[in-house]
């Protein structure tokens, strides 16, 4: 298996996509203007309390006042450790409206919901994560060997400073690093965190005081690991600021990075390109001949899978159990492109067969583990329906590139001219009704008034009758199918 990283760096844009046997696995997007504040740490001011919801909005000087649970005043909530038991106290006793607290944003603000807020800071390296207000050493769950868990105790638990009341979870890519390389980045947050802490008095209410990385570097720390054979990037001024971070911090990688000068774009080489326009679709066509449907709301999203165009060649059921068994590969790989996050449901195919259901959630189970995100799946329902849940801590991929359409607003649907026409109907009998007009000018689109003048003629010349007012049309470009005004004249 061969993995590489391909970074695309603009002005005002940056994207980095991840390769998998020539194949794109995964996209991050991020805007100048628009830049994620994960993991960013404020000084705030509470500006509400809400016992009824057991939380409080904190105004952190962004556009909408951010939001904070009681859970996430008391407990560390972290991908990387267990789920702790704590059960939240109750919010007046925590905090009251006018209050200074530090925080630290746990989630973007996504669609009309402001950012959600923790007071239990974490603050990242390539190997450690810096716990400033906890006691305790913790090792990712990923992680299951328990003499090498030992081992890497023992050593950040030995490390100069780490008995000074603050506490370190020891990630992932720790595995088989040795003590230098921990001591290294043990120091380094070890600064980074009295930086901070010594700007917080003199720091106003509602600006931040640390921002996390940029994409391309934050990938480097975060994504990059031995089964990447090459990183390459197409900003020259960006691949020096990525040599200088992995020579500091992950040397491992420096090899591995490469300047890519190439006149053709670098999103080009395994069509990036037409995978981001694809991500876009709501269909997404299996190799079998089947289908994806991909369905997102406020609430969940929905993926119907289809056998379409594929026939099988034995019997139904084989049919129906290979069609699922594609899709759930797909569906993790669409998931992961699209950075689609919140409650879904995974309408399979009916299977009748036992050994089949279990067989198509295994496969799913089995692509979700190597999901950087975490998840949590139930089993096959006696509908055939699977609920699942993916974090969510940024925007998706059609939330950042797309907005909701001007005509439709979003519904996906807009009314039929045959519909529009009706309702002309109806307005021209209660202006006339209204008003004492000479006549009545019909402001429309061009496909409205062309049907109103062909196939609705009579019941218009009928119309015009009953009411006894003549009626006059003009053809407004601008218009959408929708609109249209009846104008008195």
């Amino acid at each position: 298996m061969t993995e590489e990283i391909l970074i695309n760096v603009t002005p005002r844009e940056s994207r980095v996509a991840v390769i998998e046997n020539g194949v794109v696995q995964e996209l991050f997007i991020e805007r100048e203007r628009k830049r994620g504040i994960v993991g960013n740490i404020y000084k705030g001011k509470v500006s509400r309390v809400l016992p009824g919801m057991q939380a409080a909005f904190v105004d952190v000087g962004l556009e909408r006042a951010a939001f904070l649970h009681a859970s996430d005043i008391i407990k560390c909530p972290n991908e990387e450790l267990e789920a702790s038991n704590n059960k939240p106290e109750n919010i007046t006793e925590l905090l009251f409206e006018g209050q200074e607290i530090l925080v630290q944003v746990i989630k973007d603000s996504l669609g009309t919901k402001g950012a959600r807020l923790t007071t239990c800071l974490t603050i990242p390296s390539r190997y450690l994560v810096l716990l400033p207000n906890e006691n305790a050493i913790n090792v990712s769950t990923k992680i299951e060997d328990e003499d090498e868990r030992q081992r890497l105790i023992d050593i950040v638990s030995g490390l100069s400073d780490s008995s000074n009341g603050q506490g370190y979870i020891i990630r992932t890519a720790g595995e088989g690093v040795g003590k230098e390389s921990l001591e290294k980045d043990q120091k380094f947050l070890s600064k980074l965190w009295q930086s901070i802490f010594n700007n917080i008095s003199d720091t106003p209410a509602g600006n931040s005081l640390y921002e996390d990385l940029p994409l391309a570097i934050r990938v480097l720390r975060d994504i990059a690991d031995d089964k990447i054979e090459k990183i390459r990037v197409d900003s020259r001024e960006t691949y020096q600021k990525l040599m200088d971070f992995s020579q500091q911090f992950v040397p491992s990688m420096v090899e591995r990075l490469e300047y890519y000068p190439g006149e053709r774009p670098i999103f080009d080489l395994y069509s990036v390109e037409d995978e981001i326009q694809k991500a876009l679709q709501r269909k997404v066509n299996l190799k079998s001949g089947g289908h994806l449907i991909f369905d997102q709301t406020e609430a969940m999203t929905t993926v119907d899978v289809n056998t379409g165009a594929f026939v099988g060649h034995r019997n139904l059921e084989e049919t129906i159990f290979k069609t699922n068994l594609e899709a759930a590969q797909t569906i993790v790989r669409q998931l992961c492109l699209r950075n689609i996050g919140g409650i879904i449901i995974i309408d399979f195919i009916d299977m009748s067969v036992e050994d089949h259901k279990r067989q198509v959630l295994r496969a799913l189970e089995k692509n979700l583990d190597r999901d950087h995100a975490k998840s949590q799946i139930t089993e096959v329902s006696n509908l055939g329906l699977v609920e699942m849940t993916r974090k969510r801590t940024r925007e998706s991929l059609e939330h950042i590139l797309c907005e909701p359409c001007p005509v439709c607003s979003g519904r996906g649907s807009i009314q039929s001219a045959e519909s529009v026409c009706y309702e002309i109907f109806r307005e021209l009998i209660r202006e006339a009704r209204q008003y004492d007009a000479q006549q009545l000018l019909i402001l429309a689109s061009q496909d409205v008034v062309d049907l109103l003048l062909d196939e609705e003629s009579n019941s218009l010349a009928r119309l015009e009758e009953f009411i006894g007012v003549p009626i006059r049309f003009q053809v407004e470009t601008l218009y959408t199918q929708e609109q249209y005004d009846v104008v008195p004249v």
